[in-house]
């Protein structure tokens, strides 16, 4: 099935002229959204905690930051840039006492709509708009002119306008500018969390730690197998970016590209196969969702334990006293 893309002339930012937009969270996504919008000539209000970095850094762009409850009765669309696992209390607490009809209501994630966490009033519009990139890429992009692909969906269209807003939204950060891409809020949260979890994150962490420990466990040097197994994945993810799969396949050696063909089906087994279809169904059965917001609920425990245990792991440990030698990169450690 085509999937239709949208650009700058399908969408008319007339829209959303004359009125306000609430950014609800500037972290991340948020600060993109505002100042994109902004720049592009709609009054924004951005709603964040008093007293926060987030807040601090939003008046340092020249907003004046006021609360969710504030945003929510003087803004006609709404757009959600919290994290997932907050959205919902936040949305109970302050905006749905003050919600009403002819409002929209936006969303960068379809995770807490599709999942029903948040559920509208009849009368407002539900729409959203997904940046295929972080906050950093939106603002950088478009500030040079150019914008990053995005992903248009709507849930309810209770005004009969939705999708204009919604593309309106989309250009007015950029995305026009690239591509807006049709879809719905279940495809775009089922295939972004697998995704996630399969390949992006999970796979890739996974891969990346056996790789390692396999090497170390034969006897082989650490800083050499941290080498071999992360650090030169990133120059394999940037030709995947600029060519795809046979892009990267022609720029590396005959002796490498022959060790792909056929050695990589037999790290990735129907076995593994096999797990990634009984993870998409937890997702798409929403054993994930519930999960995780179970896991929130009781402090996350046991995202906290994994997540202290892969901070000491030998390979981070690694890493990080090889990327003081590396003067080129921007070096991270948190």
């Amino acid at each position: 099935m085509a999937v239709k893309i949208y650009y700058d002339k399908d969408a008319d930012l007339n829209a959303l002229k004359g009125k306000k937009v609430g950014i609800m969270g500037y972290g991340s996504q948020g600060h993109a959204h505002a100042q994109n919008l902004r720049d592009s000539g709609i009054e924004v209000v951005v709603a964040e905690l008093a007293d926060t970095p987030n807040y601090k850094l939003a008046v340092e762009h020249h907003f004046k930051p006021v609360s969710v409850a504030e945003a929510t009765k003087t803004c006609d669309l709404l757009v959600m840039t919290l994290p997932d696992e907050v959205q919902a209390a936040v949305y109970r607490k302050e905006i749905a006492p003050n919600i009403r009809a002819g409002q929209a209501i936006g969303f960068t994630h379809g995770f807490n709509i599709h999942f029903g966490q948040i559920v509208p009033p009849e009368g407002v519009d539900v729409i959203m708009i997904a940046p295929k990139g972080p906050g950093h890429l939106l603002r950088s992009e478009f500030v040079k002119g150019g914008g990053v692909p995005c992903l248009v969906a709507v849930e309810k269209n209770s005004t009969g306008k939705a999708l204009q807003t919604a593309l309106a939204w989309g250009s007015a950060i950029g995305g026009g500018r690239a591509g807006i891409l049709e879809t719905t809020f279940k495809i775009e949260t089922e295939t972004d969390l697998f995704g996630e979890q399969v390949v992006l994150c999970g796979g890739v962490t996974a891969l990346v730690k056996a790789g390692f420990e396999t090497l170390v466990e034969a006897g082989y040097p650490p800083e050499i197998c941290f080498f071999e197994c992360m650090h030169e994945l990133k120059l394999i993810v940037d030709l995947f970016y600029q060519g795809g799969i046979n892009y990267m396949r022609y720029s590396v050696s005959n002796t490498a590209e022959y060790g792909d063909l056929t050695r990589g089906p037999r790290i990735v087994t129907d076995e593994t196969r096999a797990e990634m279809k009984k993870i998409l169904a937890e997702i798409v059965n929403g054993d994930f969702a519930r999960e995780w917001l179970l896991e929130c609920s009781v402090g996350r425990p046991s995202f906290n334990a994994l997540y202290k245990r892969d901070y000491d792991h030998p390979l981070e440990v690694t890493g990080r006293k090889l990327r003081k030698m590396m003067k080129w990169i921007d070096s991270k450690e948190v």
